[in-house]
């Protein structure tokens, strides 16, 4: 069985991976975690854009505990290119008059949206466009 700082190092090592994997910066991701079920571990991948600081959802994974939530997570960011579909979303943020183009890895046009509208009231952002992108 690992000790705590074991399972520590190795979410700490697998969160890196994720971010090398992904190319993204550290300030750039965020690993959120929460637990369900009263025992199983939900992790979200939250990205934050740096040119309109918005958070938006890349992907949420459930596991028995971090560690296996991080594995689980890793092994998507591995594969989400070749399994989801690419959309493209232009959206204005309330208050904002200017228009903001996102893209977003999702299985169908709800996904991408419930990707965009994550942790924050729907009535915040007014959607002009959502595009399924060609397949390249």
């Amino acid at each position: 069985m690992e000790t705590l700082s074991e399972m520590h190092v190795e979410a700490a090592r697998i969160q890196q991976e994720i971010k090398d994997y992904l190319g993204l910066r550290t300030s750039d991701l965020v690993f959120e975690y929460s637990t369900v079920d009263g025992h199983k571990v939900k992790l979200d991948l939250i990205t934050i854009n740096p040119r309109h600081n918005q958070a938006f959802l890349f992907h949420n994974e459930t596991g028995a505990d971090k560690v296996d939530a991080l594995k689980k997570m890793l092994a998507y960011v591995q594969q989400y290119k070749e399994k989801e579909n690419s959309y493209t979303i232009q959206w204005v943020a309330k208050g904002d008059t200017e228009l903001h183009t996102s893209y977003f890895k999702a299985s169908n046009i709800l996904d991408a949206l419930q990707k965009l509208y994550y942790g924050r009231d729907m009535n915040t952002l007014t959607v002009f466009s959502v595009v399924l992108n060609p397949i390249s």
